[in-house]
């Protein structure tokens, strides 16, 4: 039988992205034709989706609904949901977009082609198949969490078709997480912590660079607790420095350091690596005392003060990205400016800030003292405007620095898109390289002639024109 076409819509953060190139590797070798949204529509619509702040729904119930009206008008003929927001919202997300056909939890992600094309592996096998025109009615793929289906699905993320552009990718450690943050859906979403082996993630990292990457962003719900649950003592630091031996791969970059568990030893690994980017991507959420024991995040001002400066102090040149969470319920305006004031004074190089959102199913929807939403959107902007106070100043001073970029895309005028080692990629400001000739995944030596706003502009040290001050 002839596979349907699918387009893929990838909703959320780069965790679900790498399910998004697994799925797409599940279909693509079962003989799928996948269809860019620059070529058309393929017959089937997969949408994975979010499914982690309200704001992330309303998304994905938009782009799905948008889906539907393809559908009525017969420009596609069948609708997959996947991912985050199928998990927590099931059968209910059907009642939203009735047009849905089928449904593929974060825990069935194996099940992505009986989802496609309504049969089962038997009956797209067998020789009868090609004759028949029966679909499954609404294919539901929920299942719950348990160990070994995790494992049976999650065990390897190789063979993605990837998303990404070809020099850079991201490798997940672990999935779910044993934090129990009272604002935060993850665990009741994607289970429990359980990590990968080293040998995995290792033949993970072969193919990756194989296929032309050169930066490898290391993702996890909870990275710094890596190996906890696999008895994998070396943890966090044996992953490193086993990573570290790595041939083609220039940076490996760590995102989603959870404070509580950052040892010093992490941070003498990441220090002495050299393939280790010297970036840090640690979520505080907060520095009030109060607010963080509300928030249940096991960690206090002082010791966080106290990490942040080790993270400075022992690895040099290090950039420090975080985010914060503003208008959580009980939030007074003391507390916000003790936030404010701790961002001003301790000059983050990237920052971000989440408005608190109100999801039910976690302890913090039963705490007293919500906010208006007026009021949290206010004092976001206060942060932000706080934190580019910060940004404009730190990027003003790097004007005549030298430093190492990787080219990020084709050139437009002369002008390329470029990134250096304290920026991930999609989250943090750029460096445009103005000058030379380049194709993405090269490394140029620039020098920093200004800025614009956040991002850097830049030429190449061998073509560099005068800096005038």
């Amino acid at each position: 039988m002839d596979m349907p076409s699918v387009s893929f819509v990838s909703l959320g953060c780069p965790k679900n992205l790498v399910d998004s190139e697994k799925m797409l590797g599940l279909l693509a070798e079962a003989g799928c034709p996948i269809v860019s949204g620059d070529t058309g529509l393929g017959e089937v619509m997969i949408v994975n989706t979010c499914g982690f702040l309200s704001a992330s729904r309303d998304e994905a119930v938009e782009v799905l609904q948008e889906a539907a009206e393809q559908k009525r008008k017969g420009q596609i003929r069948r609708i997959v949901a996947a991912g985050c927001l199928v998990q927590r919202d099931g059968r209910g997300l059907m009642e939203d977009v009735p047009e849905i056909d089928a449904l593929v939890g974060v825990h069935n992600r194996k099940d992505i082609l009986r989802a496609v094309t309504g049969r089962s592996p038997r009956e797209l096998q067998s020789k009868h198949a090609a004759g028949s025109s029966r679909e499954s009615e609404h294919g539901i793929f929920l299942g719950e969490y348990h160990a070994s289906s995790w494992i049976d699905a999650n065990k390897s993320d190789r063979a993605r078709l990837r998303l990404t552009p070809a020099h850079y990718a991201y490798l997940r450690m672990s999935e779910g997480c044993n934090q129990k943050c009272t604002f935060c859906t993850i665990p009741s979403i994607r289970g429990p912590m359980h990590c990968k082996s080293v040998d995995e993630i290792m033949a993970e990292s072969r193919e990756l660079i194989e296929d032309g990457a050169v930066e490898i962003n290391l993702i996890g719900q909870d990275t710094t607790s890596y190996g906890q649950d696999i008895g994998y003592e070396p943890g966090l630091v044996g992953l490193l420095k086993t990573l570290n031996t790595l041939d083609g791969v220039k940076w490996l970059r760590l995102m989603y350091a959870y404070p509580s568990d950052f040892t010093d030893e992490m941070i003498d690994a990441i220090a002495e690596c050299d393939r280790v980017a010297k970036y840090i991507d640690i979520p505080l959420q907060h520095i009030n005392d109060r607010v963080l024991k509300a928030m249940y995040r096991r960690v206090s001002r002082q010791q966080t003060e106290t990490l942040l400066s080790k993270l400075r102090e022992r690895i040099p040149g290090v950039s420090i990205r975080t985010t914060f969470i503003s208008g959580f319920p009980g939030e007074t305006d003391a507390q916000h400016e003790e936030l404010r004031d701790f961002i001003r004074d301790f000059g983050f190089d990237m920052l971000g800030v989440f408005p608190y959102s109100n999801e039910p199913g976690t302890p913090a929807h039963r705490i007293h003292g919500h906010l208006p939403h007026g009021v949290i959107q206010e004092r976001v902007e206060e942060l932000m405007l706080t934190q580019q106070e910060v940004a404009f100043d730190k990027a003003a001073g790097r004007v005549g620095e030298e430093f190492h970029v990787m080219i990020d895309d084709f050139g437009d005028g002369g002008i390329y898109p470029a990134r250096h080692e304290g920026q991930a990629p999609e989250v943090d400001s750029i460096v445009y390289v103005e000058g030379g000739e380049y194709d993405p995944g090269s490394f140029v030596t620039v020098r920093c002639t200004g800025h614009r706003d956040y991002d850097l502009i830049a030429r190449p040290v061998e073509s560099s024109l005068p800096i005038l001050q």
